[in-house]
């Protein structure tokens, strides 16, 4: 159950990497509905940083004590 919830968190915050990037939404994109969306700088800058903790979670989801650590 862990490594699922850490799976969507991780696949949330990529996509939020892409809107900071490219003001692009990748599950809008694959869903349905507006891909683009415009934000202010600052917004961008929080979306790219929680990306970055996204793409540094992914080492968690190949470690034994993921459930552990979910404690």
């Amino acid at each position: 159950m862990a490594k699922t919830a850490l799976t969507l968190v991780i696949i949330g915050a990529l996509n939020w990497l892409l809107v900071g990037l490219f003001e692009w939404d990748l599950v809008s994109a694959l869903l349905g509905g507006d891909v683009h969306r415009e934000s202010s700088g600052l917004s961008r800058i929080v979306y790219t940083l929680v990306g970055l903790a996204g793409l540094y979670c992914i080492g968690f989801l190949f470690r034994d004590d993921v459930r552990r650590a979910a404690r």
